[in-house]
């Protein structure tokens, strides 16, 4: 029947099928494991194909790519196409604009609060708020506080703060016990992150990973709490 759900997801990939931005609105991919097992098995479908969509486990797909990016928006089976290629249209239209015709890799890794703040105005919990790229733009602006996306900061990585012990240790590689130093990675608002530091311990607390560290100075620093998903915690060599 019809709903106003229209959207299950966004995603963004590169030219290799890795996740640069993804969104999900409901738990069709509830854990992170299926979802970049949906992502993989998207992009192998779609990357050859000059089509613009596709029907992929039981949804519909809409896409188009631009130079080492593709794009995507997910319904369900009985979802009109036509919205969510509207959907696409006005994201990807929107990004132009902001990138000043720019929709790259490397741009959009350098611009990834302005993609997070457009999509939102688009898309609010798999609704359809907005098709019109002028007004996104618009929008993003002013929520920008009028500052050239080019110049602003990119979106916080992660909230520093007071979080308490974590409830329940995450398995990473390697162990303190080996070497204390460690290159931590993350998925977060602005794309992938990387850091070298001394982990004291990871996990979660309230569903989100908690990392606990040192510097490279030795000094506590208080408990990051990672906005996304931890990627990999790699033990390095002294």
């Amino acid at each position: 029947e019809p709903s106003l759900y229209t959207v299950k997801a966004i995603l963004i990939l590169d030219n290799d099928g890795d996740r640069l931005f993804a969104k999900y609105y409901d738990d069709t991919y509830p854990s992170v494991k299926e979802q970049k097992a949906f992502e993989k098995n998207i992009f192998n479908k779609t990357h050859r194909t000059d089509s613009e969509i596709a029907l992929l486990e039981g949804l519909t797909v809409v896409y188009k790519s631009s130079i080492d990016l593709y794009f995507y928006v997910i319904g369900s089976s009985y979802e009109n196409e036509l919205m969510l290629m509207a959907v696409l249209n006005c994201l990807f239209d929107s990004l132009s604009q902001m990138l000043r015709k720019n929709v790259e890799k490397r741009a959009l890794l350098e611009n990834m609060e302005g993609l997070f703040l457009a999509v939102d105005e688009i898309v609010d919990g798999g609704v359809i708020l907005e098709s019109d790229p002028q007004q996104v733009v618009h929008r993003v602006a002013l929520r920008g506080e009028d500052v050239p996306l080019t110049e602003q900061t990119v979106s916080q990585d992660f909230k520093e703060g007071e979080c308490g012990e974590p409830s329940s240790p995450m398995q990473f590689e390697g162990s303190p016990s080996q070497s204390p130093l460690f290159l931590i990675k993350w998925a977060c608002n602005s794309g992938t992150k990387q850091e070298t530091v001394l982990v004291t311990q990871i996990g979660e607390d309230e569903g989100k990973t908690v990392v606990g560290m040192k510097n490279l100075q030795q000094q506590d620093m208080k408990p990051r709490v990672v906005q996304s998903c931890l990627l990999s915690c790699e033990n390095l060599p002294v």
